[in-house]
């Protein structure tokens, strides 16, 4: 089930929730030991080393050697893979809950936060003496423990510079205020900008750590991504006319009825909280550029899957889905709420539904479309 306020208590060592969004988020930091007891990893090292190197999953490869730090970027070959060194490498694997529902499952345990800043579960795979340096997140972050053990150094430091000339944004000093082994199950909570550095200090085999991110973007990105949905959305009428127009001795002078009709044109534009709401709807549910949904191969009729959906219906992984008091957004378009809004909203909150029979024929059909189009599948597939 996906945790809420009320049952996320107990991957917050027995804070709840509220207690947690006041005291912590964005706040301070928080050590949680065993926040999941007996925790199981998600997958064999072994099928994780495989996921780097399929075409479609973002891995990168981070090597020291002394002081000094390599980065690969993935899709690797198995035989890359094989000749690494026996310590001091770390792999990434970003967007793991795109291709394993196990770890979807674990992002949706952290639904107690709104999905609009969920991002996504990044896991760790180090070899002891492994980690990617003392660094910092400008994103909240939750960091699970798998197998073997992490030794953790935090700090508050206001100095966050960095070292130049290595690839990756490593600080230039680091100064320990709180050390924690993670083993299995264990949790550390950071805000953003508290510094880290996390090493493998398993004597032997592999280290794993899963990161829950969150979405940040910043305020360049918003507005960047603003203009170019106003561009996409909006067609306005008219051109420039001027009938009133005199001679001038100043031809390169920019005449003050020119800047009036373009004020004019540019007032056309509904830039008002109505807008503002539709647009933060498309751009939290906006998936990444990478996302590529698989449509069925053999679509069944819409009968048919009126049929089969009645047993339940279930988001793709990659879906983004939310919604307001008007409308409901699915992977950045947004659709005008119709029909059963409670149906709906527990398709978003829960991201799985039963489709009862007396479901309105505009409502199937969107999710039909949906279906087809991949983002949407059985609840029993």
């Amino acid at each position: 089930m996906p945790a809420s306020p009320q049952n996320a208590t107990s991957i917050l060592g027995g804070l709840a929730a509220k207690t947690f969004m006041r005291e912590h988020w964005h706040k301070k930091w928080r050590h949680i030991a065993q926040a999941i007891p007996d925790f199981s990893e998600l997958l064999e090292v072994s099928e994780l080393l495989d996921l780097a190197c399929r075409d479609g999953v973002e891995s990168r490869l981070i090597i020291r050697d002394g002081k000094k730090w390599a980065m690969e970027r993935g899709p690797f070959k198995a035989a890359r893979l094989k000749k690494l060194p026996a310590r001091d490498w770390t792999l990434l694997i970003q967007g793991l809950n795109l291709h394993l529902p196990a770890a979807d499952a674990l992002l949706r345990r952290f639904n107690f936060l709104p999905q609009a800043r969920l991002d996504d579960v990044m896991v760790s795979i180090a070899a002891p003496g492994g980690g990617v340096g003392p660094h910092f997140d400008s994103y909240d972050v939750f960091l699970l423990q798998g197998i073997g053990t992490r030794r953790w150094k935090i700090s508050e430091q206001t100095d966050l510079s960095l070292q130049e000339g290595v690839p990756l944004k490593i600080l230039k000093k680091m100064n320990s205020d709180a050390q924690f082994d993670l083993t299995s199950g264990d949790m550390l909570y950071l805000p953003p900008h508290v510094a880290h550095d996390g090493v493998a200090v398993q004597e032997s085999g592999f280290c794993t750590t899963y990161s829950i991110g969150f979405r940040a973007p910043t305020h360049q990105e918003i507005a960047d991504t603003f203009l170019q949905w106003l561009t996409d959305t909006t067609e306005l009428e008219g051109r420039l006319s001027d009938p009133d127009l005199v001679a001038t001795d100043h031809p390169a002078k920019i005449p003050a009825s020119y800047v009036r009709e373009v004020e004019r044109a540019i007032t056309k534009l509904e830039i008002n909280r109505s807008t503002i709401a539709q647009f933060a709807g498309c751009f939290a549910t906006e998936p990444k550029q990478s996302v590529v949904f698989d449509a069925p191969d053999e679509p069944v009729s819409r009968a048919k899957f009126a049929k089969l959906a009645a047993s339940g219906v279930r988001l793709d992984a990659a879906t983004l889905c939310g919604y307001d008091d008007l409308h409901l957004y699915v992977n950045g378009d947004p659709f005008v709420l119709m029909g059963d809004a409670a149906f709906w909203h527990e398709l978003a909150d829960q991201r799985v539904a039963k489709v009862s029979a007396s479901l309105d024929p505009q409502t199937l059909d969107a999710l039909y479309a949906w279906y087809e189009d991949g983002w949407l599948h059985f609840a029993s597939a």
